[in-house]
């Protein structure tokens, strides 16, 4: 079994802005630690975050791609504003409150 990690600041449906890029982004998934590769990590990960706190998977506003972000590198968008993504409509039903209630998924 593994171990739990540290507790997020952030949950699914959670808008949040990037501190080094500036976009804004809802986040749609949560790993306690981070899951990438090493490789990625070298590449990618510049200001080398810590690896054993809570990264996110971020949907950012008017973009194609989604992003894996170490909590660091986030805050809390109090804009309650949309975001602009295709893949909004797929993992969230609407946005209340400033936060995107997830869409219930069946199994048929």
């Amino acid at each position: 079994m593994a171990e739990a990690g540290p507790e997020a600041r952030f949950a699914i449906g959670e808008l949040v802005h990037h501190k080094l890029f500036g976009y804004r982004g809802v986040v749609f998934d949560v790993d306690p630690v981070f899951s990438g590769s090493e490789e990625w990590y070298e590449q990618v990960a510049r200001s080398r975050p810590p690896k054993d706190r809570p990264w996110y998977h971020v949907l950012p506003h008017g973009a194609q791609h989604y992003t894996y972000v170490a909590e660091r590198n986030l805050e809390s968008d109090d804009s309650d504003a949309a975001i602009d993504h295709p893949a909004v409509d797929y993992y969230f039903e609407r946005l209340e409150n400033g936060v995107y209630m997830r869409r219930i998924r069946t199994v048929h």
